[in-house]
């Protein structure tokens, strides 16, 4: 694998503070989006990259054995071990690991310690490095059992995603990430979830929450009124005398519980009450005569 400077995708230098490092991902994010970016054929894997020098960097301990040891810091305790091991058991002169590696699918560093014509090959199997991605949805697309293609170093890969994932959630396709060294397995790829608002139905947990508007007559008198829910539509049936903000819960109707088939959370209706404009005189003079009878 191609050694990937972290500091370049960010637009930074080795120096870089904490906060800077921050600030440079978050301009990124929003500016190399692969929704945003719908004609660039390599959108997906600078976002993935943006997303993997983030995660590196911002993390202090990473970030230590990544300045250190390079695309290869996810083996540094390994390599420390396997060099004091070497160590341990080297010629009595003292003479170390040496030569060139000709290994064409390690790095530099890898080789320089573990192998070279004279020296000794190490055996060890090392796991890949692991990817990390995100996937961005909408309500809508979170509330249903779906499949979607995604494209991984090249590869497209079609994965199902179960209804009811959660905002921030993260799930692990196994062997899905960077080749393993030395015969070991691949890395895994770590798949985090964003659902994006919806502009009609606020999620908590597995409940939804909407704002639905009546009008002034049914509010008083009662009657049907139809919405539209995740699931369809709903014909309920409105109390009269129902006031403003009259809250009213509708069970099982929310959003489906992950990975719980036939389970559902609850949905909350808030009702707001619609006050007729453009009257005419005629009912100006009904609602004139209603004021007086309640006087």
């Amino acid at each position: 694998m191609d050694f990937i400077d972290y500091y370049q995708i960010l637009g930074l230098k080795k120096g870089a503070t904490d906060e800077e490092i921050k600030k440079a991902y978050r301009k990124l994010a929003r500016k190399l989006h692969p929704d945003l970016n719908p004609t660039d054929k390599d959108a997906n894997k600078k976002f993935q990259q943006l997303n993997e020098a983030n995660e590196v960097l911002g993390d202090a301990e990473k970030r230590k054995k990544y300045d250190q040891y390079g695309k290869d810091w996810q083996h540094a305790d390994q390599f420390e071990q396997s060099r004091q091991s070497g160590r341990r058991s080297a010629h009595p002169g003292g003479q170390d690991f040496s030569g060139n590696f000709d290994g064409g699918e390690f790095s530099d560093f890898f080789s320089s310690m573990f192998g070279g014509s004279g020296g000794r090959r190490s055996q060890t199997k090392y796991k890949g490095q692991d990817y990390n991605s995100d996937l961005q949805l909408s309500l809508r697309d979170a509330y249903t059992t779906h499949q979607q293609t995604l494209n991984i170093n090249g590869k497209s890969v079609r994965i199902t995603i179960p209804a009811g994932i959660e905002n921030g959630q993260v799930i692990k396709l196994k062997g899905y990430g960077a080749p393993g060294v030395n015969g070991g397995p691949n890395g895994d790829l770590f798949i985090t979830f964003s659902i994006a608002n919806d502009p009609r139905y606020k999620r908590m947990g597995n409940d939804l929450y909407i704002n639905e508007t009546i009008g002034l007559y049914t509010a008083i008198l009662g009657g049907d009124v139809t919405i539209d829910t995740l699931s369809g539509k709903i014909k309920l049936k409105i109390k009269p005398e129902t006031q403003n903000g009259t809250k009213t819960r509708l069970k099982e109707k929310g959003f489906p519980v992950y990975k719980k088939e036939g389970e559902f959370g609850d949905l909350y209706i808030t009702y707001t009450i619609q006050i007729p404009i453009n009257l005419t005189e005629k009912e100006k003079a009904l609602f004139t005569e209603l004021a007086s009878l309640n006087s």
